[in-house]
């Protein structure tokens, strides 16, 4: 994906966009290894007042070892159509402002910088790019998201 040259879809609200099931196809790079998450994220209302969650399950394929894998971040949405995101244990993540249809999220974790770009391309289709870099991780996450079809099946309307 050419970010530079990308036609982006402009999202007025992030989290009405991102409500829903979503296919998940992740390529990861890094220390040496290559390998690939494939799953299945949700975005939907939490319990009580602790806003949003966006969970993901799937398979991850790294280092010669297939495993389950997921993980639970929590969205807070803000009045303007944004939403603050954090780690499940309610640590702070980033922001996330989706109304250009691109948006860069930077977060820093001890000495490494995650930095996070997020490119919305259809009412379908957006994708995530975070590159990790400082002297614990050396890292690149390719993902890709596509909505899924009541039912389960990858692409078309929810």
């Amino acid at each position: 994906m050419s970010s530079s040259s990308t036609t982006v879809y402009p999202v007025s609200d992030a989290l009405a966009y991102l409500a829903g099931g979503w296919s998940v196809e992740r390529e990861l790079c890094g220390g040496g290894y290559t390998g690939r998450f494939t799953g299945r994220a949700e975005f939907r209302a939490g319990d009580a007042d602790e806003g949003w969650l966006h969970v993901e399950e799937g398979v991850v394929e790294w280092g010669g070892v297939t495993r389950d894998a997921g993980r639970t971040l929590r969205m807070l949405p803000l009045p303007d159509g944004t939403a603050e995101v954090s780690f499940a244990d309610g640590r702070p993540f980033h922001l996330l402002d989706l109304r250009s249809g691109r948006w860069t999220a930077v977060h820093q974790c001890a000495a490494d910088r995650y930095e996070g770009t997020f490119t919305v391309l259809s009412p379908d289709e957006w994708h995530l790019r975070w590159a990790v870099s400082g002297p614990a991780k050396n890292q690149l996450l390719t993902s890709v998201y596509r909505r899924a079809r009541r039912g389960g099946g990858p692409t078309g309307p929810a």
